[in-house]
């Protein structure tokens, strides 16, 4: 498959870019609505537009496959991704939860070898473990279990995302040989829609979050509610983003390597800064700040890298013309 680093990096940024509102959006809701409620609406109306972009890249007839069983895998695996972090989020600050989550284009870096077969050289992989080092900073080793305003659990909950989101995106990159960004999209959206549709069934009416304190459980569980005023323009913000978000995820890694495009995932963490001040009057703590700059410093090195490494294949090639 060809790799088109620069159509690549603009959907990823694009991808990002309403990434970082969707997280916006959620937190901002999840104070008095059901995570499984967000995930349906959303992407009920996100599955539309997706249809719309199968439409436009070639009918309906692409979204025909031989291998369904690996898209539902892929699928579960985003739909897992999805319900950790964002249980997260309703008790982590949005910065917080964000940076940890940020330790996925690590983890791609990391199954890019085995899975893909592509090559990722020793300074790289330092790099990798100076990035981890800036997770286990953000976990806060040192303090006591009654000194940390969440659980351990909870902490550890956007780690556990990124290595699903990671693997995700690395199972991307091999369907995306020979299915369209736009089938990836609606193969998503599909299976957000069979795992809320499940959990409407079965906790829809908030009786298994009665008694529970933590937040992030209360998240997932509590009753479905009929939404109010303007919270239905965030429901369908929600929806669009979701469009925008998995044709432009499936389109980035179908276009380039994913060690090119993971780095470029981290423009999310300045963004989440943002959206925390600005909307939620928070701002992260030292050893966030200090996470975040090893976790971008290491990401600028792989990145830096890869560039090198390809303007080096680039010249051999030259040369031997």
């Amino acid at each position: 498959m060809e790799n088109r680093a620069a159509a690549g990096i603009a959907f990823i940024v694009a991808g990002m870019l309403c990434i970082s509102a969707n997280d916006m959006l959620i937190k901002q809701l999840s104070a008095g609505y059901p995570l499984h409620q967000m995930v349906f609406v959303r992407s009920a109306i996100g599955i539309v537009f997706s249809l719309a972009l199968v439409q436009w890249e070639g009918g309906l007839s692409i979204l025909r496959t031989r291998q369904p069983w690996l898209h539902a895998f892929r699928g579960l695996l985003i739909v897992a991704a999805n319900m950790t972090y964002f249980a997260a989020l309703a008790a982590l600050p949005l910065a917080d939860a964000t940076a940890l989550f940020f330790v996925a284009p690590l983890f791609i870096t990391l199954l890019s070898i085995p899975v893909l077969g592509e090559k990722v050289g020793p300074l790289r992989i330092g790099a990798v473990t100076v990035g981890f080092a800036g997770v286990i900073l953000m976990q806060k080793p040192w303090a006591g279990s009654d000194s940390l305003q969440v659980s351990r659990m909870v902490l550890l909950l956007p780690v556990i995302s990124a290595l699903l989101y990671a693997a995700n995106q690395i199972l991307t990159r091999k369907l995306g040989a020979t299915t369209k960004a736009s089938a990836l999209a609606v193969y998503i959206q599909g299976t957000f829609l069979v795992v809320a549709g499940v959990f409407w069934l079965v906790a829809g009416d908030g009786r298994f979050a009665e008694g529970v304190d933590n937040a992030s459980l209360v998240f997932l569980l509590r009753a479905w509610i009929w939404p109010e005023g303007s919270d239905w323009w965030a429901f369908i913000g929600l929806g669009l983003n979701a469009a925008v978000v998995g044709y432009c995820l499936s389109a980035a890694y179908r276009a380039a390597d994913a060690a090119t495009i993971a780095p470029f995932e981290y423009i999310g963490l300045p963004l989440a800064v943002f959206w925390g001040w600005v909307m939620f009057d928070t701002l992260p703590g030292w050893e966030v700040w200090i996470g975040m700059g090893l976790i971008m410093g290491s990401g600028l090195f792989v990145f830096l890298r890869e560039r090198q490494k390809a303007r080096r294949i680039a010249l051999g090639t030259v040369k031997l013309r």
